[in-house]
């Protein structure tokens, strides 16, 4: 084993570092600096075609020898910049610094060789780091997004979808507050939670990921004093909404100090944390159910659910799911108070508060992961869920004592509290209280054809329905 994961501090890096590495190519440091990277080659190449005499146009090989940095971008490139930033002890300046060291000596040989280098003073130019900082933060939120976590949730709500539409019809004693309560169906209950699922990720999706390039207190100061003839906002908003490879694909903040307002992100954190939410539940209750028999776990070779239990299968995955959920969301309802908050133009609380994204979509990743694991695992019992819903007559209580008001008779609430709370209820007895009643006998038939295995109202239909 790696001795540095075992050495790692935080176990998204340590024991579960094999299942975040789609994660961590976005959100480490090191993709923070090939976004940094891509956002200031985005920027260089706009400004070559933006018709300014004193910069002209690149070549097509100058063009491409440009993205070759972003899109080569390796790992010993990485600590070229982490060499240079020792010295500057700023991270974007040394990202600067090295972008402009590639221009001067890896461009023999590339047409347009000499008016790369004579470009190397427009790297970075008019922009403060926040501009750079705050557009890599956008496409590394929008690469996380879209190819890891929603993809993810995704899985697991197509997985709920198969176990609705599987378990639509079977009958299953439901318990509010714990005790006994009409019946539903394993489908619909299953349907409840995916239908709040697709509705929290419908509000993931509509996020709108926002970015500046504004200049050091956004008001572009810098910009203007070198051309104020030119329209350098609609120049910006130009870079920030074109699509990729043109421009950086995000949606264009007009309105901000020296960084960028965080609003976007905490809309987008409070989404992640609010369809966390919604798993945790699901959690907890696929938990209980396994508890109470209703599912089984298909069993692996070799694992083990207690060091002196033999007979124990745990419902591990769906803890791991929970307990992670509930980190992450620790961490995300954190970014989501504090980022919006800067002390007048700028402070840089956020700063360090932002290099935590990856720990709260991490371990929101790998609850993801942890929950398609033990839904997987989940075997239907239908017959512990039929033993439980025929040992609770009482649930009829309800049905029969409805009928009762619609025809008139005395207190019927009241006699079927009297006769069945805190009794053990059979179907023998049920039957007898309905015979016993004055009611037109189609109506007593259908009452006394009732079983808590049928008295599920729509249940099956509301779930066929999703």
């Amino acid at each position: 084993m790696n001795t540095s994961t075992i050495n790692a501090l935080s176990p998204l890096d340590g024991r579960y570092a094999s299942k975040l590495e789609a994660l961590r190519v976005e959100l480490s440091e090191f993709g923070y600096m090939r976004r940094r990277v891509q956002v200031e080659i985005t920027w260089l190449l706009a400004l070559s075609q933006a018709g300014l005499k004193e910069l002209p146009p690149f070549t097509k090989q100058a063009r491409d020898h440009l993205w070759s940095l972003f899109k080569g971008f390796s790992m010993a490139d990485a600590e070229a910049i982490k060499v240079i930033e020792k010295t500057t002890n700023h991270d974007v300046k040394a990202v600067e610094y090295w972008l402009k060291a590639q221009l001067a000596k890896n461009t023999l040989g590339v047409e347009g060789h000499s008016a790369m280098l004579a470009a190397t003073e427009w790297v970075h130019f008019s922009l403060t780091s926040e501009d750079i900082n705050n557009c890599s933060h956008a496409l590394m939120l929008k690469a996380a997004r879209d190819e890891v976590l929603q993809p993810a949730l995704s899985r697991v709500t197509g997985l709920l979808r198969q176990m609705v539409k599987d378990f639509a019809h079977i009958p299953m004693l439901s318990r509010t507050h714990g005790q006994t309560a009409s019946p539903t169906t394993v489908g619909k209950e299953l349907a409840n939670v995916l239908v709040r699922c697709e509705r929290a990720m419908s509000r993931l999706i509509r996020v709108e990921l926002r970015a500046k390039m504004n200049g050091a207190v956004g008001n572009y100061n810098a910009h203007l004093s070198a051309w104020p003839e030119f329209d350098w906002e609609a120049f910006s908003k130009k870079v920030i909404e074109t699509p990729e490879p043109l421009g950086l694909g995000l949606n264009f903040q007009p309105f901000s100090t020296q960084i960028e307002p965080h609003d976007y992100m905490a809309e987008l954190f409070d989404a992640v944390a609010r369809t966390n939410t919604i798993l945790i539940d699901l959690s907890r209750d696929i938990w209980g159910y396994v508890s109470l028999g209703y599912f089984k776990q298909k069993l692996r070779d070799g694992e083990v659910g207690s060091s002196t239990m033999p007979h124990k299968v745990n419902p591990i995955d769906f803890e791991n799911a929970e307990g992670n959920l509930g980190l992450a969301n620790a961490v995300l309802r954190h970014m989501a108070e504090k980022l919006p908050v800067s002390r007048w133009q700028r402070d840089l609380t956020d700063s360090t508060v932002l290099r935590n994204i990856g720990v709260g979509l991490g371990y929101a990743a790998l609850a993801y992961q942890s929950l398609m694991t033990g839904l997987n695992k989940l075997e239907i019992n239908k017959a512990a869920i039929a033993e439980d819903l025929d040992s609770s007559w009482e649930v009829l209580a309800e049905p029969i004592q409805t009928v009762m008001r619609r025809f008139g008779l005395p207190q019927p609430y009241e006699q079927l509290k009297k006769f069945t709370r805190g009794e053990a209820m059979t179907a023998e007895l049920m039957r007898g209280f309905i015979e016993g009643l004055e009611l037109p006998q189609e109506e007593k038939d259908r009452l006394l054809a009732m079983t808590p295995a049928t008295y599920t109202g729509k249940a099956a239909e509301l779930a066929k329905r999703v």
